[in-house]
């Protein structure tokens, strides 16, 4: 590793391998040269002709196909060194290879037929390792939630306690987030076309001078050049590029996966924070230099940085979109290669270290417990009012006497620094015909969880299995995270 340069902390400290040879150059220059193979033998087999000889022939096809990974990277730079274009040069590197071929690759294309083309390619497989990563996520997510689903604990509006929830019905919360993700990401892939070969204004007006104005013929060759690159289609029309919309549809699903990632990384930290929850803790990690005793919350620390990245990224692309001008211009390109690539290298690690988390989350239940019950009894007094009720106490009443004690019991807690007495103070009221043992009984917190576990298992059944089940054979990825 070279030392004296920047090096990016994307591809040193938090994107997966898999990620990295996406965006790599032998990924990249690769798959230029299937597609002017792609573009040559559909030139072919649509019969280009010059004085009823073929243009294209089989043995310069092979020829191609005999050099896609082989490339020569220092013919390539010595050209580009010269004639200052990048495509140029590999069409010259790949012809100091392919002799037979030389005069035939890239013709009637422009430089966008194997660069736009490339990039589109590019980000589906990428899409498709982001989309594999977000269903593991949701699937370990989804045995988190079926394990405590039945687990109490205090739920918190503005932070402050509400409600009884379950763990699990909690972890349903982030999970249904990343589901929407899913969901997003499934129908921009979907909708995901080739640029195919248009030409320098989006015209075909080569294609025009090759096939001595054959529209019939010409119509099939973005179909057939589609479908060679595992497409089903072309953008049916376009300027020099594809629209840069596109690219703001893909970044919007990477923003929508780290604001849900965020989300779920904020409250994490925020449960270890309370020592209910905590993130997986290595046995040698060290959590601060100062401070021996601290187990910080670094991989949610993490996503949580990561994300925000993202979801800025996300501005670049919509603003390329908005200022090209006419047919094209070049201010996108190097945005393009910064915003795209490093957008789905962040999301990588995101996911990574998503499911390096849930993996291995802590639940803590008896601190859970003792929170939980230091402020049931605030939350049991509408059940403890209605029972009162049912034995001859008047509703108005007991809701008055109800407030006065809390507003003391609280008092106790917050000023006075002592145990939550409330339940002590309504058995001492005589408007209360119950002793402190009875109400003391009523505090199971299961109670008050409503209908938290069965709205886990609906969920779980009716949403989730579905998805899993659909994609099973995507299942098991593991996280490779640098700790």
């Amino acid at each position: 590793m070279s030392t004296d340069r920047y090096t990016s902390p994307l591809s040193e400290r938090y994107a997966s391998k898999e990620m990295q040879y996406i965006f790599s150059q032998d990924k990249k220059f690769s798959t230029w040269r299937r597609l002017w193979i792609a573009l040559a033998e559909t030139e072919m087999e649509l019969g280009l002709s010059q004085d009823g000889k073929p243009v294209i022939t089989q043995d310069m096809i092979d020829e191609m196909k005999q050099h896609i990974e082989d490339i020569n990277y220092d013919v390539a730079k010595a050209r580009e060194k010269e004639v200052r274009h990048d495509v140029m040069s590999h069409v010259y590197a790949y012809g100091q290879q392919c002799p037979k071929a030389a005069g035939i690759i890239h013709l009637g294309a422009t430089s966008c037929y194997v660069g736009d083309n490339t990039d589109i390619i590019i980000m589906r497989d990428a899409l498709l390792l982001i989309r594999k990563k977000l269903v593991n996520v949701i699937a370990e997510l989804a045995n988190f939630a079926e394990k405590y689903k039945d687990q109490p604990t205090l739920a918190f509006t503005h932070f402050q306690p509400a409600q009884p929830t379950t763990v699990g019905k909690r972890a349903t919360l982030w999970l249904n987030e990343f589901v929407m993700d899913l969901e997003d990401l499934d129908y921009v892939l979907s909708t995901l076309k080739l640029l195919g070969s248009k030409g320098t204004t989006g015209t075909q007006a080569s294609f025009l001078e090759l096939f001595n104005g054959d529209n019939e013929t010409i119509d099939k060759i973005d179909p057939t050049i589609a479908k060679k690159m595992g497409f089903d289609a072309c953008y049916p029309v376009s300027g020099q590029t594809y629209s840069r919309k596109v690219d703001t549809r893909v970044c919007n699903i990477l923003a929508g996966i780290a604001a849900s990632a965020h989300k779920m990384s904020n409250d994490i930290r925020l449960l270890q924070h309370l020592k209910e929850v905590e993130e997986p803790f290595e046995k040698s990690q060290i959590g601060s230099s100062a401070m021996a005793y601290k187990r910080n919350p670094m991989r949610s620390e993490r996503i949580a940085s990561l994300s925000r990245y993202v979801m800025i990224d996300a501005l670049n692309p919509a603003i390329t979109s908005a200022t090209q001008w006419f047919e094209r211009t070049l201010d996108d390109s190097a945005n393009k290669r910064l915003s795209i690539a490093e957008g789905f290298l962040a999301t990588d690690g995101v996911l990574d270290l998503c499911l390096n988390v849930v993996d291995g989350l802590v639940v803590y239940d008896k601190v859970i417990t003792k929170r939980l019950m230091s402020e049931l009894p605030f939350m049991a007094t509408e059940n403890i009012m209605m029972d009162a009720v049912k034995l001859g106490g008047n509703r108005q009443e007991l809701h008055e006497k109800i407030r006065t004690l809390s507003m003391e019991a609280g008092k106790n807690v917050k000023v006075e620094g002592k145990e939550n007495n409330l339940l002590s103070l309504i058995a001492a009221d005589d408007q209360f015909p119950m002793g402190l043992e009875e109400l003391e009984a009523t505090m199971e917190p299961s109670r008050y969880v409503g209908r938290s576990p069965r709205q886990v298992e609906v969920y779980l059944r009716d949403v989730i299995n579905p998805i899993l089940d659909a994609n099973k054979e995507i299942l098991g990825v593991k996280a490779e995270i640098n700790v």
